[in-house]
């Protein structure tokens, strides 16, 4: 029983379709919703590539049993073949897809959301996110009901595959950047929050492989049980920092349910910044590997000051992960990702990986020498302040975002998401919500406080709007 007040919630968006477990069909994400939605996707796959196979992994999540059943038997009766990964990550299913010849993959996870959330990730046959195209071909599918199960000789077979952890470590320990005899001389002791989820399998495997010295696990059950809230922010990674201080180790490493985000955490506890793993991991694959670099427009600017240093091009891309690896494609750049801590790195694969993270980031770490406070003492020091503006349901926000393009028209704006102008070393990004009415305000400068200032005088002008 949902507890009385309690929202229930289901998104249909281009990226997959995400809800909370429970309630009544097209309210929450509920069995029939879970049919209709794979069986739209599978549909979708058949007509597009004529491939009968697909992956599926799911995260450590307390429904997750139940919406993998569901998964798998819709699949079959479509007709489709399944690889089942078992518990296993978002980048892991990414690397499965085309080294297995299916046709795409589903990810069970609803990521860095709480516990009452899942969803179903949809990826393409080169084990990337579906097009924006391909998103909206898969809703109308489903809002159609246009498709139709096999008969009973053509059902689709279930096969079970545990080896990809072992290969997906194996393909990060082979790339000629990790250097896992530089951090086996470092000795290195490690702090790990994977917050009850997959992190707690394969993550530890990884350090050890990588020569890391000691590990000391925290909250690495996987019960999906999250012991707090699972997003990998500094207000819920306190016990992470802690325990780093306590034991004297070197670093906290946290990372989100389907391990695609990840964030460090300095020797004395203080916060290395979501936004700066990308920023290392960036500077030392420039070090060795010249060339371009992706984040979106919401990510700081100290990784365009750090591509330029190096002598490459950086570019911003629309928000989303599906925008920044058509971005890194286009420009040949050889690291990008996001602010929130995802790393993407094209020589293994295009998607936001914690693992190469952590491997790219532990050998800059070894090579450089100190401590990662010093390391982050390196880099240029911004300031991002993330709010937003609640709107009432019949407001014109298209109108609304033509009328600040113009307020600010002399400023340098860059409109191919929201709206985004910059004040010299300053900027404000705005950009409407797809699922409810509310325009996300975020803004980077030096300091915080200058940065929450900036924020709170575009958010005035706006309300006077």
């Amino acid at each position: 029983m949902h507890k009385k007040g309690e929202v229930l919630t289901l998104i249909k968006s281009i990226s997959g379709i995400r809800g909370t477990i429970g309630g009544a069909p097209g309210e929450g994400l509920t069995p029939p919703d879970i049919v209709k939605f794979v069986s739209a996707f599978a549909h979708w796959q058949i007509q597009k590539t004529g491939n009968r196979k697909i992956v599926v992994g799911r995260d450590g999540r307390v429904s997750g049993e139940m919406v993998r059943n569901l998964t798998v038997g819709t699949l079959q009766g479509m007709g489709i073949d399944v690889v089942d990964l078992g518990l296993s990550t978002t980048p892991t299913v990414e690397i499965a897809v085309p080294e297995e010849g299916a046709g795409g993959g589903i990810i069970l996870t609803a990521s860095h959301n709480p516990k009452q959330w899942n969803a179903l990730k949809l990826l393409n046959d080169k084990g990337e996110f579906i097009s924006a195209a391909d998103g909206r071909e898969v809703l109308a599918i489903a809002g159609r009901g246009d498709y139709t199960y096999a008969e009973v000789d053509q059902l689709g077979k279930v096969g079970f595959n545990d080896t990809y952890f072992s290969r997906h470590i194996e393909q990060i320990l082979a790339l000629p950047l990790v250097d896992p005899e530089a951090i086996r001389k470092a000795g290195f002791r490690v702090v790990l929050d994977a917050v009850n989820s997959t992190g707690g399998l394969v993550v530890p495997r990884l350090l050890k492989e990588l020569g890391v010295a000691i590990v000391d696990e925290l909250y690495c059950t996987v019960d999906g049980q999250f012991p707090h809230d699972p997003e990998p922010l500094a207000e819920n990674l306190t016990d992470l920092s802690a325990e780093v201080v306590r034991r004297k180790a070197d670093l906290g490493i946290a990372v989100d349910p389907d391990v695609d985000r990840l964030v460090f955490v300095c020797e004395d506890g203080s916060m290395f910044g979501e936004e700066y793993t990308l920023v290392a991991v960036a500077d030392y694959v420039l070090t060795r590997q010249p060339g371009n670099t992706v984040s979106n427009l919401s990510s700081t600017m100290a990784l365009r000051d750090i591509t330029q240093k190096h002598g490459g091009t950086y570019t911003a891309a629309a928000v989303g992960e599906v925008n920044v690896v058509e971005a890194m494609k286009a420009t040949q750049a050889v690291i990008g990702g996001e602010g929130n801590g995802g790393v993407i790195y094209p020589a293994l694969h295009y998607g936001r990986d914690a693992l190469v993270g952590i491997a790219l980031f532990l050998t800059h770490l070894a090579k450089k020498g100190g401590t990662v406070s010093a390391l982050r003492a390196q880099y240029p020091s911004y300031h991002i302040s993330k709010n937003k503006i609640v709107l009432s349901p019949d407001m014109d926000l298209d109108a609304l975002m033509e009328k600040v393009k113009a307020r600010y028209r002399e400023q340098p704006l860059n409109t191919i998401d929201g709206v985004r102008i910059e004040f010299g070393s300053e900027w404000v990004h705005l950009r409407k919500s797809n699922t409810e009415p509310i325009i996300r305000v975020y803004s980077e400068s030096g300091s915080v406080a200058a940065a929450e200032e900036l924020a709170g005088k575009i958010m005035e002008e706006i309300s006077s709007l």
